[in-house]
């Protein structure tokens, strides 16, 4: 374990068994007629004041399961603990009061900004809604969380076209910090950023999170900044977590063919380096209709007979380090 995790031994998050199914409907009378299984089945915990990174290609569940946990949706099975509590319970006035626990900062800052508030209403709007400061107080307040997020006090009567894309996504942390939360899901917060930008913008959120003991969900494809930002990696397939453990023990010894496969897609800064390749075959199966047994075993290069049968058990390899792959039934 990270020493940053043996400091903290609590575990601000806990999801056990969540699953989140859109149904599909269809036929002469509307009914339902299947369902897209987004996240199905999926359990992890992340200690306080730590990042767990959660990676995987394009549609394999990642942001649907960040927003269940924040209940922007609603689960369809599982249980989601936060401080000790299920909070998949709540009522509308215990999850008004959760909302300044938990926030999310979205992948696009300029859709998700209002584009008719200026930067100081957008940043102070929920401060305001949910009377975290005396009113005579509520402007210096926003100033001074402004400043943290590297914006300046003449930005407040600006409008969010008038910033550049670094600028806005400074914006949207400054919003979600405002309102002094615990937990943030981080969703793909520097795909859409130049890569000069990106370090910035992670370096910021390191900065925050090691001023205010903030706890994150990194949600993104980049596996590079994952590795640079996170103490834990889940990797995810078509709504499963096929691997989690620290982010050293994952970097350093992939263990699941998906996880391999991934990180040999990550461009070498050494030109003289030459790393192998692995390349699947065929395309991600529709989570409308998965396959039986193991989810990747359409693509896997080193399918066997119960590959297409049974779906693998999660197995801990030692020091926390979980895989989901039959190649390790009998280690």
């Amino acid at each position: 374990m990270s020493d940053k995790t043996n400091e903290i031994k609590d575990n601000i998050l806990e999801v056990r068994h969540l699953k989140k199914y859109f149904p599909i409907k269809g036929g002469f009378f509307g009914g339902v007629t299947g369902n897209v299984k987004a996240v199905d089945d999926v359990s992890f915990s992340i200690p306080r004041g730590t990042t767990m990174g959660l990676v995987g290609e394009s549609g394999c569940g990642k942001s649907t399961t960040g927003r269940t946990i924040l209940r922007l949706i609603e689960k369809t099975e599982g249980d989601i603990i936060f401080n000790g509590k299920d909070i998949s319970t709540f009522d509308k006035k215990q999850l008004r009061e959760l909302r300044t626990k938990m926030q999310i900062i979205f992948q696009d800052p300029y859709s998700s900004l209002s584009p008719r508030l200026p930067i100081g209403e957008i940043i102070g709007e929920a401060v305001r809604e949910h009377g975290l400061v005396p009113k005579e107080q509520f402007d210096d307040y926003i100033t001074e969380v402004m400043k943290e997020c590297g914006l300046q006090e003449y930005h407040k009567d600006r409008y969010p076209h008038e910033f550049s894309g670094g600028q806005r996504q400074r914006i949207c942390i400054a919003r979600a910090l405002a309102v002094k939360p615990e937990f943030v899901v981080c969703d793909e917060p520097v795909s859409a950023l130049d890569v000069s930008i990106q370090a910035q913008i992670i370096n910021l959120l390191k900065e925050l999170q090691e001023k205010n003991n903030l706890t994150y969900l990194f949600i993104s494809h980049d596996l590079s900044v994952v590795e640079h930002i996170s103490d834990a990696v889940g990797v995810m397939y078509l709504g499963n977590l096929v691997e989690t453990g620290e982010t050293e023990d994952i970097f350093a010894n992939p263990l699941h063919p998906y996880t391999k496969a991934l990180f040999s897609a990550i461009p070498m800064p050494d030109p003289d380096i030459k790393k192998e390749r692995v390349l699947l075959e065929g395309d991600i199966p529709s989570p409308a209709n998965p396959p039986k047994g193991c989810k990747f075993h359409t693509r896997c290069p080193h399918c066997m007979g119960i590959c297409k049968e049974q779906d693998p058990k999660a197995k801990d390899m030692g020091n926390g380090h979980v895989v989901r792959c039959h190649l390790y039934d009998d280690k």
